[in-house]
């Protein structure tokens, strides 16, 4: 699509040998959230390394704003407002909660996300702003995964496998909170191996199945059946 604001185009990639993505073509228009389900093995979190920079692609693979930045390093396409909260979270150990905050502002980019008001989000946050980050329960590291993410003010913001490892009451209230997260006129791409929490709050749904787009749709659109045949190969 023209307008575009994100755009994969026929993306491949490779582990050495191993390819993981077969021709996977995706868009995200301005404040759309886009979700991305699939088994494990499926190729999500392959992709959303190749959109960050962690996998280098040739650039014409992914599109920014009519941009070709597939051959970017990661550092360079954070710049450009881009980030993600990564699968496990990944946050410094020997770092404080606020501190793990404050390096996610150090791009400086201008918009809404402060440490004040990643806290008012999250409150637990500010409560517990001294103590290691790893010190924390899993759904309040996640809380600092995605606090890091938004102090970089990101025009889009991706989130893999966002409730993984979470307690069902956790990732309730993470799914609660998303409105106010993406509701800054932030795009989203939601990689989710829960089907009906993605399908809940996208726009549209990609599932991906051994590295291909096997269904695509907005979740209206979208049967249980043609869903599940899609998630399972079946």
């Amino acid at each position: 699509m023209p307008d575009a604001l994100l755009s994969t185009r026929a993306l491949v990639a490779h582990y050495g040998d191993f390819q993981a993505l077969f021709g996977v073509s995706i868009d995200v228009q301005p404040e759309e959230v886009v979700a991305i389900i699939g088994a494990n093995g499926a190729g999500k979190t392959t992709f959303m390394r190749s959109i960050t920079g962690l996998i280098r692609n040739r650039p014409e693979m992914v599109v920014w704003k009519g941009q070709a930045i597939g051959g970017l390093r990661a550092d360079q396409v954070a710049h450009l407002g881009i980030a993600m909260v990564p699968e496990g979270r990944q946050l410094f150990q020997s770092l404080s909660v606020e501190e793990n905050l404050i390096i996610g502002g150090q791009m400086g980019r201008k918009g809404p996300w402060s440490l004040k008001t990643v806290q008012d989000l999250f409150p637990i946050l500010k409560e517990r702003r001294h103590v290691p980050a790893t010190a924390l329960s899993g759904g309040q590291q996640q809380m600092v995964a995605i606090g890091r993410a938004l102090m970089a003010n990101p025009e889009i913001l991706l989130f893999d496998e966002i409730s993984l490892g979470l307690a069902p009451i956790v990732i309730k209230s993470i799914y609660e909170a998303l409105p106010a997260i993406i509701g800054e006129g932030m795009s989203a791409i939601i990689v989710e191996q829960d089907i009906a929490k993605a399908v809940s709050v996208s726009d549209r749904v990609y599932c991906l199945q051994e590295g291909r787009i096997s269904l695509q749709g907005r979740p209206d659109e979208l049967t249980r059946e043609a869903i599940s045949a899609a998630y399972f190969g079946v």
